[in-house]
């Protein structure tokens, strides 16, 4: 209700859209960051002409409506991403308007405007105290993102109540320092001034805009508006019926009358805007038909012809290569190789770019100057890189990938999960995954990261154990658009494992047998991910050296294992075969599904050191004669 004016003018008069078709490429983007205004947008969408019915709107919050309680990305309704966590809907809206900025700097020319829109984004106080609207506000300034506007309901109301006694920013200011535009103290109920400042911001173009609206919470609840009972509570009939009369609101609930429906109806504005587009579209592609067709291609998210084989065939060459290399190494060999084919892949890193080996060859820096770059320096901004990065890949036309230390994933944890449940596919490189850093010591050394990181529904996570395994990892993170994936890389170097053709393919599958011994069925299997499978190896070719049959199933992920039909995941995991034995450098938790109660796992549940990573190893267990032994006492039960 509080901003029901400005969404008014907003949606009425200035955002480019088209109902009809909420997909159309050069639509402007709207987010609602203050996500639990959720009716507000809902509102919106079915006034306008989405295919959102008032019964939609009548199910508000019910199992299985389209209009739960906070907005859920689904474009084809017009909801451009999910909000709700704070601060959030901002920081996607920062990543939306670097894409636009990108693709227009990549694919227009004079005189052929095809990529040309705004993003919008409302934001409260919520937003505004969430620490990562600092870190992506403060990164829009820097990139000089002229064509993002934001909105700040400034209400002095959160559910606590009257922020003040919490919330003494000067927010104008503090955006100014930014290097925003900023227009202060807009009246957020007064049609005209909240026009007047739209029109300031979209003629500012070198800067992003701050449009820092005055309103009134529930305005027009007589006894209730401007109150913390407005955030979150019910109003209560009699509330309800207040506002009814106070707002000479005579319909019946659900009820709108046809002249309003009428007004509202932006369908046909929509069309024609479209339509217009359509045809510069055409002129452009009469022009530049090759340009034309990549575009096309990115905004359709279709890889180009012949990357499935492409990557098949970097996977074998890293195999004859058999390179020990540290697998964050092989990770940028990887990109070295496959990027070029993919002008659509858009690096970064949090400040880590030498450590992470996310620079490419053919990377060229992203910024205010160069618009036109594929890697983006996101500085010491974990959390707000992860959320930006989701921006990019909900716009369309880009697959982002950034690094960070996988012990500060911490920091961007709801963001990968905001991915996962929009099911974007965003690439997070993690590297230093491990004790096996060293000497930084338990600060930096994950422990409980790779077990927590699978419990996230939707998320894809590799640990490869060699270049072999991490370029065919890389292969299917970017093949699969449907879901992010989390990248966990080693400091250390590790050596390349034997494999055969067939073995190469069943990489793909999150799990395969890496060592079969001869003579029938195994006695015991071993299960190991990242640089344990190497010691593994050891532990086990020593074993069946001695006349013992151990398999050793080498598990790059879990994730992808676990989709796999029920007979392939019997032919690698034998039901028969209880005596088993896993290997991780990481909290033990996600291997006892695998082991059973009476297997073993050579795990570790306790904080690092610091001291030389072989040293670590060697104190926590993690060597060819410890893994020997527990696999030797596990053949005793």
């Amino acid at each position: 209700m509080g901003m029901a004016d400005i969404a008014e003018v907003l949606w009425r008069d200035v955002l480019k859209h088209n109902p009809a078709n909420p997909i159309w490429w050069d639509r402007d983007r709207f987010i609602l960051s203050n996500g639990h205004a959720s009716m507000l947008l809902y509102s919106l969408l079915h006034l306008t002409g989405y295919p959102l019915s008032i019964e939609d709107i009548r199910q508000f919050r019910q199992y299985g409506s389209k209009t739960p309680g906070h907005p859920e990305h689904e474009p084809h309704l017009g909801i451009e991403t999910t909000t709700g966590p704070l601060g959030q809907g901002i920081a996607n809206g920062v990543g939306m308007a670097l894409a636009e900025r990108a693709l227009a700097a990549t694919f227009n020319r004079p005189g052929h405007q095809i990529v040309d829109h705004h993003t919008y984004v409302f934001l409260g106080d919520g937003c505004m105290m969430e620490g990562i609207s600092h870190e992506v506000c403060s990164f829009a300034g820097t990139q000089k993102l002229g064509k993002l506007i934001a909105f700040y309901d400034d209400n002095g109301i959160s559910i606590d109540g009257k922020t003040r006694g919490w919330f003494t920013d000067d927010t104008p200011r503090r955006f100014e320092a930014y290097g925003w535009h900023v227009i202060p103290r807009v009246d957020g109920h007064d049609a005209d001034a909240i026009s007047k400042a739209i029109a300031a911001a979209r003629d500012e173009h070198e800067r992003p805009t701050l449009i820092c609206c005055q309103t009134i919470i529930g305005w027009g609840a007589p006894n209730k508006q401007g109150s913390q009972s407005m955030h979150g509570e019910a109003m209560g009939e009699a509330e309800v019926a207040a506002t009814r009369r106070n707002l000479g609101w005579n319909h019946p609930p659900f009820e709108i009358p046809a002249d309003i429906k009428a007004a509202w109806d932006c369908r046909p504005r929509g069309a024609k805007a479209e339509q217009d587009w359509q045809g510069r579209f055409a002129q452009y592609k009469a022009a530049f038909p090759d340009l034309a067709a990549e575009f096309e291609r990115r905004m359709r998210g279709e890889l180009p012809a012949g990357f499935a084989s492409l990557a098949r065939s970097e996977t074998a060459k890293a195999q004859a290569a058999g390179a020990s290399l540290a697998t964050r190494q092989s990770s940028q060999a990887a990109l070295n190789a496959i990027g070029p084919l993919l002008p659509e892949l858009i690096g970064g890193s949090a400040d880590l770019t030498p450590s992470n080996g996310t620079l490419r060859k053919d990377s060229t820096i992203l910024s205010a100057q160069d618009p036109a770059g594929n890697y983006v320096h996101y500085g010491v901004r974990e959390f707000g890189m992860s959320a930006m990065m989701t921006g990019l890949c909900l716009h369309g036309g880009f697959i982002p990938y950034g690094g960070t230390f996988l012990t500060f994933s911490d920091y961007a944890r709801n963001a990968v999960r905001m991915a996962a449940l929009m099911r974007q596919g965003v690439v997070f490189v993690y590297t230093h995954d491990s004790i096996g850093l060293g000497e930084d010591g338990p600060t930096h050394q994950p422990i409980e990261h790779v077990a927590s990181m699978r419990l996230i529904p939707g998320l894809d996570l590799w640990r490869p154990c060699d270049a072999v395994e991490t370029t065919a990892a890389w292969g299917a993170a970017v093949i699969d658009r449907q879901r992010p994936t989390c990248l966990v890389l080693t400091r250390q170097a590790v050596n390349g494992e034997s494999r055969d053709p067939s073995q190469l393919e069943l990489i793909q599958r999150g799990a395969y047998v890496l060592i079969d011994p001869a003579g029938g069925t195994p006695e015991a299997l071993v299960l190991a991910s990242g640089s344990e499978v190497g010691i593994a190896a050891e532990a086990v070719r020593a074993l069946n050296a001695a006349g013992r049959r151990i398999r050793l199933v080498s598990v790059p992920s879990t994730t992808v294992f676990e989709r796999q039909d029920a007979a392939y995941r019997e032919s690698v995991l034998p039901a028969a075969v209880t005596r088993r034995v896993a290997v991780e450098a990481g909290a033990r938790d996600s291997w006892w599904r695998y082991v059973g109660l009476d297997g073993k796992v050579v795990g570790i549940d306790h904080f690092g050191a610091s001291a030389p990573a072989k040293e670590l190893f060697k104190r926590y267990g993690f060597t060819a004669d410890n893994v020997r032994g527990t696999i030797e006492s596990v053949l005793k039960k």
